[in-house]
């Protein structure tokens, strides 16, 4: 495939990636965002260690590739690279059972030897990459793949495959940032000797750190909301990494995360009580009695219930719900949460769960199950998160007409339109603070909207569920980045090789659409609309093939009849015309074609007895042609090409015409698209006049090949009786 019509090629790696491995936000991302880049025109290669708890079901599909050694330090390790094709896109595998043959992905002592591997790994394999396949992006994630840039170009800088290789990374998580001893710089990672290297990943006297590394080397760095990419940029939120992100601001960007609305379906989802959508959501409410019923709660339409599912963390704002949690339950408002994580906030809940049965509900426990039709089930989800960079909860409780209640932080505040009780319009319920009155005030905003105005409470759901969270618009962004970053990769057009061959054939189709009208007006001259009559010449000249080359193109002069005009030129405007160019044609054809006069004196009687019905037909037509002026215009245009094209093919059999053959008039060369015609002699007055009524009459008829008699010259008596009876006139 030439570069004009190449795709872009993009290398995203990732320490996990859903279905084969997940632990968080970052397996849904690399598991859906490349099969939307695929879409979007990108090829996609993502690379993910192969762990041990991968199942079966996928490595006995996966293909050996390639195998290599990777340099770490003071020794060489193993790399083997299996490639498995799920959804259209290809994913690699880094195989090395040492690293990734363990329960579990993270949490080892080794961790940052692991990583480093598998950041070298993902450099080095750029060489055996199946299908001559030349990367023109490496899309790195987390600290997991931090190295990568940094190995990119310390190490295989100048190497003719690596140098138009770009780097982008990806924050998901500013928290986990991969911060270990230094002596894995040294031992490990084989950069310590290396000055600038060792500046830019060094954080304090005695620690490297792997994503500072990626922030100093990336050619482009991004995060998973736009407000999250300002806020890490403020010693709050930035995790003593916000000077290096404030000094690399110009290459720093947020992309919002999307989900998978395929999964996340409210129409098909098997999971819940009953499906729904949003023109019709009576399935809502059998979902949320099932799911009351099921969590022990009073099975109670009035009452508003508000669900939570995430870890069990300060990060997620669980200092906030311990807080307000009995003000929220004595007033009303049924809750139920769904998670694990600190053992002080499990007990919290249990403890709530106690004290209002039927009220409350604590879940501790991960269940994807439940939590789907929890989303399903309830009518305010709530996410009051101390820090949030994307979040994919309040996306997916919206798809399900679930409203939000989310404190304005970082994803949060980018995907909840909070709701405004003067136009209407929102999709959420929002507070600023993080404060636990304030959310308790936002709890009781929705509760109230429920409880006093439904009509309200509906339009904000639908709104809501109309919001779009799909992949392709994350992907499109991303795809912007790309090319800004590779110009020279043109867009991608799937079709583009079908488009160029319709425009090639494109030319001969429009010749051979010019050329058909005249076929068919010669055939039917007699139907069409009165048109201007060229004389007929005083002798025709041989036919020549040059009245073919395109050079000479009336049409310039004669203007194709538009579709409007068309039915016009086909057929007489009125009844008048109508009969008049019928007369005219039989005057014509009378005058012009005799058949063998026996004398000259009946010649001449004949020829008197045509011209003066022809002056009778001609002034009928020109009263008709005026009423319609516009559309005799472009049937005239036609009936002349018409005429042209008949007398070009009859011109050896045409029979001399009696009377008129000395006062023809001349005929232009480009009205006859290349034919000679003769000079004829200046034409009398009242040659003139019989002249102006021939145009008006119809084209005449070709002229029949079985009068050879015709070819004599008429007699002189004959052609003084003509002139005699046209001064009478």
């Amino acid at each position: 495939m030439s570069d004009n019509h190449r795709k872009m090629n993009v290398v995203f790696a990732s320490a996990e990636a859903a279905p084969f491995v997940k632990t968080g936000g970052l397996g849904d991302v690399a598991g859906s965002l490349p099969a939307a880049l695929q879409k979007a025109g990108a090829n996609v290669i993502v690379m993910v260690p192969l762990y041990g708890t991968i199942s079966d079901e996928y490595k006995n599909k996966m293909e050996h590739v390639a195998e290599f050694y990777v340099s770490l330090g003071w020794r060489n390790e193993y790399c083997g690279l299996e490639r498995l094709i799920h959804n259209d896109v290809t994913y690699l595998f880094v195989d090395n059972k040492r690293y990734f043959d363990r329960d579990y992905p993270y949490g080892f002592f080794d961790d940052g030897e692991r990583f480093a591997f598998f950041s070298k790994a993902i450099t080095e394999s750029l060489q055996y990459l199946p299908d001559g396949f030349r990367p023109d992006i490496l899309h790195c994630n987390d600290w997991h793949t931090a190295l990568a840039p940094v190995f990119l170009r310390e190490f295989y800088q100048g190497m003719p495959l690596y140098e138009n290789v770009s780097t982008i990374f990806s924050i998901h998580n500013i928290a986990f940032q991969g911060q270990f001893s230094a002596k894995v710089l040294e031992d490990i990672c084989g950069l310590a000797h290396i000055p600038a290297a060792a500046f830019q990943l060094t954080c304090g006297h005695d620690a490297v750190n792997f994503m500072q590394g990626a922030l100093n080397y990336s050619d482009a760095i991004t995060t998973v909301s736009p407000t999250y990419a300002g806020e890490i940029q403020t010693p709050a939120y930035g995790e003593h990494l916000d000077g290096v992100l404030r000094r690399r601001r110009e290459a720093l960007q947020g992309i919002v995360n999307g989900i998978d609305t395929d999964h996340f379906n409210p129409e098909t989802d098997p999971a819940i009580a009953q499906n729904f959508s949003v023109s019709d959501r009576s399935g809502k409410a059998i979902c949320k009695a099932k799911l009351q019923e099921e969590l022990g709660l009073t099975v109670r339409d009035d009452q508003p219930l508000m669900t939570m599912v995430t870890r069990l963390t300060r990060q997620k704002g669980m200092d906030l719900v311990t807080y307000a949690l009995d003000r929220v339950l004595s007033n009303g408002v049924q809750v139920a949460v769904l998670g694990t994580g600190d053992y002080e906030y499990e007990n919290a809940l249990r403890y709530f769960a106690s004290k209002y049965p039927g009220q409350m509900a604590a879940r501790i426990q991960f269940d994807p199950a439940l939590s789907q039709r929890m989303y399903a089930g309830s009518d305010m989800f709530l996410m009051p998160s101390l820090f949030e960079p994307c979040g994919l909860s309040q996306m997916i409780a919206m798809r399900y007409g679930t409203l939000p209640v989310v404190r304005e932080t970082g994803g949060l505040k980018d995907t909840v339109i909070p709701y405004n009780y003067e136009t209407g319009e929102g999709t959420g319920f929002s507070f600023a603070n993080f404060n636990g009155d304030e959310m308790g005030d936002a709890v009781f905003r929705g509760a109230r909207l429920f409880w006093d105005n439904h009509d309200a409470w509906n339009n904000v759901v639908t709104q809501a569920m109309n919001q779009d969270f799909s992949w392709t618009r994350s992907a499109s962004k991303y795809m912007d980045l790309y090319r800004w970053m590779h110009p020279e990769v043109p867009v991608w057009v799937p079709e583009l090789e079908e488009k160029t061959e319709e425009i090639a054939v494109e030319p001969k189709t429009e010749e051979a659409t010019a050329e058909q009208p005249k076929a068919e007006e010669a055939k039917a001259p007699e139907a069409e609309a009165p048109a201007a009559k060229p004389g007929p010449a005083k002798k025709a000249a041989p036919r020549k093939t040059a009245a073919k080359k395109p050079a000479a193109k009336p049409a310039a002069e004669a203007v194709e009849p538009t579709k409007e005009e068309a039915p016009a030129a086909k057929k007489p405007a009125t009844k008048a015309a109508k009969s008049a160019s019928k007369k005219c044609a039989a005057a014509a054809t009378a005058a012009e074609t005799p058949a063998k006069p026996a004398t000259a004196k009946a010649a001449t009687s004949k020829t008197t007895a045509a011209k003066a019905t022809a002056s009778k037909a001609a002034t009928t037509t020109k009263a008709a042609t005026k009423a319609t002026a516009a559309k005799s215009t472009a049937a005239k245009t036609t009936a002349t090409k018409a005429a042209t094209a008949t007398k070009t093919a009859a011109a050896k059999t045409i029979a001399a015409k009696p009377a008129a053959e000395e006062t023809a008039p001349a005929v232009k060369p480009s009205a006859k698209a290349g034919m000679k015609a003769e000079e004829p002699k200046a034409p009398s007055s009242s040659v003139k006049t019989a002249a102006a009524a021939t145009k008006a009459a119809a084209k005449p008829e070709p002229q029949s090949a079985a009068t050879p008699a015709a070819e004599k010259k008429p007699a002189a008596k004959t052609v003084s009786s003509a002139r005699k009876t046209q001064k009478r006139r």
